[in-house]
C-alpha cells in the first residue's frame, strides 16, 4: 500500500507516530490486533534516507546485523543464524561483496538497498518504508523493487510512503492518499481520481501528474 500526499502532509509523521516514534495526541495503533511492544519483530520500519546519520562508524555488516538484534537476548552476540540471514539479505538487494565497507562510502542507492537488507535480515510480516526510491539510481530502484515483488508473492504486507504518482501502480495495488488527514484510500484506480486528487494537491491535473512530495 502506498502513502502519498503534497509535501508537508504528514506521510512521514504517519509513519512515525504508528510505530510509537513520536507520540500521538489521541488513538491507538494494533498491529496483528496487539499494541506494537508485543509484535515488534513482526514489524519492520526502513527510514528516510535524510533521517540516517552516514557519518556513524560502521560497516555494511554491521547495519545490516542491527536487523536480527530484536531476537537476541541482552548481552548475546549475533548468532551464526542471524549472519546468515544478514548475508542472505545483502545478496537479495545486489551488495553482497560490500560488508567490509564503511556505510558513509556508499552512494544513495547502495545505502538504501543495505537499509532495505536491515528489514530483509529481521523477516518481518509488515515493512513500513519511508521514501524508499527517494534520490537513487536506476539499478537500485530496479533492484528494490524485484525485492516488493517478491514480498507481494510471499504474502508480506509493505506499507510505503512515495512521492511519484506516474510510477506508483508499478509498486502498489492500494493507496492511502493524505494531506494532514486522510482524503481518501482504497484501490489505485478508485482512488486516485480527479476529486481526490483535486482535494490532496489542489490545481490541474497536470500539477497531479508531476506531483512530488519532497521530504518532510
Amino acid at each position: 500500500m502506498g502513502v502519498v500526499g503534497p509535501n508537508g502532509a504528514g506521510k512521514t509523521t504517519l509513519l512515525k507516530a504508528a510505530l510509537d516514534l513520536i507520540p500521538r495526541l489521541t488513538g491507538e495503533v494494533r498491529y496483528f490486533g496487539e499494541r506494537l511492544g508485543s509484535v515488534r519483530n513482526r514489524v519492520g520500519y526502513m527510514p528516510q534516507s535524510v533521517s540516517v546519520d552516514w557519518d556513524f562508524p560502521a560497516t555494511v555488516a554491521d547495519v545490516v546485523l542491527m536487523g536480527t538484534y530484536g531476537t537476541l537476548k541482552w548481552g548475546r552476540r549475533p548468532s551464526r543464524e542471524s549472519k546468515r540471514a544478514a548475508a542472505g539479505a545483502l545478496e537479495r538487494v545486489g551488495m553482497d561483496g560490500f560488508e567490509r565497507r564503511q556505510i558513509g562510502e556508499l552512494s544513495g542507492g547502495q545505502r538504501q538497498r543495505v537499509f532495505l537488507a536491515r528489514v530483509l535480515a529481521q523477516d518481518p510480516d509488515l515493512f513500513l518504508m519511508d521514501e524508499p526510491f527517494a534520490g537513487i539510481d536506476v539499478a537500485s530502484q530496479r533492484r528494490i523493487m524485484g525485492v516488493l515483488d517478491g514480498l507481494r508473492e510471499q504474502g508480506r504486507t509493505v506499507m510505503l510512503v512515495h512521492h511519484d504518482l506516474s510510477t506508483l501502480t508499478r509498486i502498489c495495488d492500494r493507496v492511502a492518499l493524505v494531506n494532514v488527514e486522510l482524503v481518501a484510500a482504497g484501490p489505485i484506480d478508485r482512488t486516485l481520481v480527479p476529486e481526490n486528487l483535486r482535494a490532496a494537491y489542489g490545481g490541474s491535473s497536470m500539477d497531479w501528474a508531476g506531483a512530488d512530495g519532497g521530504r518532510e
